[in-house]
């Protein structure tokens, strides 16, 4: 797999098989993505990988108890109708795809709720830095993200990039150990295969056209 298809093959998988993901190629690919850019060299990123019975006492803990504020807000730009109309498209994909009417809160909440366990995903990334970090980091740290998330595809893997587990930082922070006072939880990332026949992992995703974000100047 080239750099294009993994880019073009990559998305939010919310449908995952129950195939193991093994160590050797997890520590692999976390091993290649140590070479992600990095601003000033800080690598501000720091992660705890769970599966098995580690990651299912989290998600029990998780599921029994109610969310908490983000101490981050990643909601700002739904304000703006552009960006509004953009996650607006995405809730249509999604809900249309599990055929969930708009009226249905119901049904749309427990759907949501299935980000508590990560859609089932056989394994799960949780990710950290110190609080001293700033908005540099932070692009760093996506960065890292991003590159994590390709090298994925390489091996045939899927993700889904999670800022919901950020409602849970308390209890992710206790579960692995990690000083409150020190550590910001950013977010989770589901692991695994992705289940190819799942609705949730085909309906068609937009896109803003390229001219309408980036400005090419001095060609002739």
């Amino acid at each position: 797999m080239n750099v294009t298809e993994a880019v073009t093959s990559r998305r939010s998988v919310r449908a995952f098989t129950d195939q193991p993901v093994e160590l050797a190629t997890i520590r692999r690919v976390m091993d290649n993505a140590r070479w992600a850019a990095s601003g000033c060299n800080f690598q501000p990123w720091e992660a705890t990988v769970l599966t098995g019975q580690p990651l299912a006492d989290l998600q029990a803990k998780i599921t029994t108890t109610p969310p908490q504020a983000a101490e981050y807000d990643w909601t700002a730009p739904g304000t703006e109708d552009a960006y509004k109309q953009r996650l607006n498209g995405v809730s249509k994909g999604m809900f249309g795809a599990m055929n969930i009417a708009r009226d249905d809160g119901e049904g749309r909440m427990k759907a949501m709720m299935r980000n508590a366990t990560s859609f089932d995903a056989p394994a799960v990334m949780f990710v950290y830095f110190p609080r001293l970090m700033k908005e540099p980091q932070w692009s760093d740290t996506g960065m890292w993200l991003q590159t994590v998330a390709l090298l994925l595809r390489e091996e045939g893997l899927d993700s889904c990039f999670q800022e919901y587990m950020a409602l849970y930082a308390n209890i992710i922070r206790d579960h692995l150990g990690l000083d409150h006072e020190r550590y910001m939880l950013f977010c989770g990332m589901a692991i695994g295969y992705r289940d190819p026949d799942a609705p949730l992992n085909t309906y068609d995703r937009e896109r803003v056209a390229l001219d309408d974000q980036v400005a090419f100047l001095g060609w002739e």
